[in-house]
């Protein structure tokens, strides 16, 4: 069986939302992060980064978001949460689930931990790092939004849901207590969000981790 190795709130929500619309046996395995779970020997020993999900599939041990997205949307293939493969929209699928783990999300890990890009005990310069990490996802949120009115269509990738939309709906639930335009006070973003966020798969993920509103 499937095991994903998760902490609530992080980015397993995204396989887990994939999961939960898949409707395939798994098996969520808790990492507690209060007492460094994501650090010990045996959880190192799949994930020598020490981060997490990690997605167990028999032999195949599996960590990276945007990888173990790929590997169930490949793996379950008739679901259609990606495009075809050697499609054009395949190839906007891949254009914007790198851009979400390796731009917006990237930027999010500064804003939340600033502390680890400078000196030890340098407050001043984690908070500067900080503004200059919001006013970033600022602009990347504001591309998000752009997105959406370009194409006026339901979902991120367009007519479908696909697998960016459990990615964008996590990346953007993060910034649900920023002081200044959270996604959900932009124009397009906002509704697309409510969208998301009724998907009965998305609703069991969060009662499944004991979230608690606001959701997004």
């Amino acid at each position: 069986m499937l095991q994903l190795h998760y902490y609530p709130s992080t980015a397993a929500m995204v396989p887990r939302i994939v999961l939960e619309e898949l409707g395939v046996p798994y098996e969520a395995v808790l990492v507690d992060r209060e007492v460094a779970a994501h650090k010990t020997p045996a959880y190192l020993a799949m994930n020598p980064n020490g981060l997490i999900p990690v997605l167990t599939d028999g032999e195949l041990v599996l960590y990276e978001t945007a990888a173990i997205t790929l590997h169930l949307c490949d793996t379950h293939a008739a679901a259609g949460l990606a495009p075809l493969p050697g499609t054009a929209g395949r190839a906007h699928f891949y254009k914007w689930l790198m851009w979400l783990t390796n731009t917006l999300q990237a930027a999010l890990i500064v804003y939340f931990y600033p502390e680890r890009w400078v000196d030890d005990g340098d407050t001043a310069a984690a908070r500067n790092l900080q503004g200059h990490a919001a006013r970033k996802i600022g602009g990347m949120l504001d591309q998000l939004d752009a997105e959406l009115a370009r194409h006026a269509q339901p979902w991120f990738g367009g007519a479908a849901y696909s697998a960016l939309d459990a990615y964008v709906f996590t990346l953007c639930r993060w910034t649900r207590h920023f002081a200044t335009r959270p996604a959900r006070e932009r124009p397009h973003l906002g509704p697309y969000l409510q969208r998301v966020l009724a998907r009965p798969a998305v609703q069991r993920v969060l009662a499944l981790e004991g979230l608690a509103p606001p959701f997004v």
